[in-house]
């Protein structure tokens, strides 16, 4: 996934466009980059690896000066590409995966096209998109070209001598909103970035929507396609609990699902000592279990390096298992003897919630384990965001396979039956935990409170159409 911010303004721009960059760290851990206009283009890149944005940049950016930029940190490409066409120069950052790019790619070869950027040994997505964009006589021509032509989910920043065009993805999986203060005009992919920056929030792109943004204003240029497909995963996980998406709160809606977690073991008659949630994304469900259930909110684990990023999302198992030890910190004496109930946003492979976390609330003397996920189980890796890395890797399709259950289709496992229970048995016996509970679709759907039938949930449930 990557985090985009971008910023005009009628005064010098640079440390806004630093910070509001920054406040999308917790996006991407491998690469980030910045552009920006002053008289000419001037343009950065650098690998994070285990750094932090603000150690890569800070010394650099402190002579730059210009009243028009654009930021990205992601997890896939070098970014910002630099494009010369018969618009000018531009420079271009996105989030999201063009899944038919190789397609593409191979049709632009036969018509005698080059590509030059490569990243990971492959086209970088953004060259592909800045030809096809600069393939036709206008802008307009060009965007109405790239979202007929590309599937999956592309959101777009596009900084021009004469302002920033900002694209959502047609589907809106992505999300792009804007703020405003005296003198700027801000876009970012996090509503989170504004506050701090002096922003107000102003309001959120629709899908398939681009506007463009100068020291004019702010013009709507296109409306194309807009069929609503938020990304429930947001809200769930990769978004920052200080962000609303689609006028609905982070926080909130993980409070809410803790709650629905809490309602279920209070029917079931369950007895625990304290909730306490997985540092940092479990926390906002463990509050909303503690206040529905109303017993102790306790920090049995705590999280002592944050610059280490999300443990999920380093290539290799080395270097996953290697940032999830380094992470957690447990306090024994908030363990021994007591019955916890301990809440996390989602299972993905599960090998590290086992290793780093139960193994050692084991270790330090815990009661019971009774472990609530604030989704349902993943069965699906994600074809428009880098996440999950394949779907055999996911604990539940494992746990599917070790009870010999893979012959049956995927719509048994997605609803309480005979072979969902069978299935949750079994990825709590391979945790080690004392019971799993996970918060089912449809009380996830109503925790997020839009309709479901605008929400991407293909995680869990899959779906035909990928485009």
């Amino acid at each position: 996934m990557s985090g985009l911010f971008g910023v005009v303004s009628h005064n010098d721009c640079v440390k806004d466009l630093f910070y509001g960059t920054d406040y999308h760290s917790h996006l991407g851990t491998q690469k980030a980059g910045l552009a920006v206009w002053n008289k000419k283009l001037r343009r950065s890149i650098h690998n994070l690896g285990g750094a932090q944005f603000k150690s890569k940049f800070a010394v650099e950016v402190s002579n730059w000066q210009g009243n028009m930029g654009i930021g990205v940190i992601s997890d896939l490409e070098s970014q910002p590409i630099i494009v010369y066409s018969h618009f000018g120069l531009l420079a271009l950052v996105s989030t999201g995966l063009v899944t038919n790019k190789k397609q593409l790619v191979k049709e632009m070869l036969i018509e005698g096209e080059s590509f030059s950027e490569f990243s990971g040994g492959q086209v970088n997505t953004l060259e592909l998109v800045g030809k096809i964009i600069a393939g036709e006589k206008s802008f307009k021509k060009g965007l109405e070209k790239l979202f007929a032509e590309i599937n999956g989910s592309l959101s777009l920043l596009i900084l021009t001598s004469k302002g920033i065009y900002a694209v959502r993805d047609s589907r809106g999986r992505s999300t792009l909103v804007v703020g405003q203060k005296r003198g700027s005009l801000a876009v970012a992919s996090e509503s989170c970035a504004f506050p701090n920056l002096g922003f107000t929030f102003k309001s959120e792109l629709k899908p398939g929507e681009v506007i463009f943004l100068s020291k004019n204003g702010i013009q709507k240029i296109a409306q194309f396609k807009n069929e609503q497909k938020y990304c429930a995963f947001s809200w769930i996980y990769t978004g920052y609990p200080a962000s609303t998406y689609n006028g609905v709160s982070v926080e909130e809606v993980r409070e809410r699902s803790g709650a629905n977690l809490a309602k279920k073991d209070l029917k079931e008659g369950l007895k625990a000592d304290l909730v306490a949630g997985i540092p940092d994304s479990g926390v906002a469900y463990a509050i909303g279990y503690a206040q529905e259930a109303k017993i102790p909110l306790r920090r049995v684990l705590m999280k002592y390096t944050p610059g280490y990023g999300r443990s999920f999302l380093p290539p290799s198992k080395e270097e996953r298992d290697q940032v999830a030890q380094k992470k957690l910190l447990p306090i024994p004496a908030l363990i021994a003897g007591k019955k916890i109930v301990i809440c996390d946003d989602s299972i993905v492979r599960g090998t590290q919630l086992r290793n780093q976390v139960i193994d050692r609330l084991w270790e330090y003397g815990a009661a019971e384990i009774h472990l609530r996920i604030g989704c349902p189980p993943l069965l699906f890796a994600c074809p428009y965001f880098l996440s999950t890395r394949t779907t055999t890797e996911l604990a539940a399709r494992r746990a599917i396979d070790e009870v010999h259950l893979s012959s049956k289709p995927t719509s048994a496992f997605i609803k309480e039956s005979s072979f969902y229970r069978r299935m949750i048995k079994r990825i709590a016996q391979s945790l080690g935990v004392t019971s799993l509970v996970y918060q089912s679709i449809d009380e996830m759907v109503g925790a997020i409170s839009l309709p479901a039938e605008s929400l991407c949930l293909y995680c869990w449930q899959g779906g035909k159409d990928k485009k």
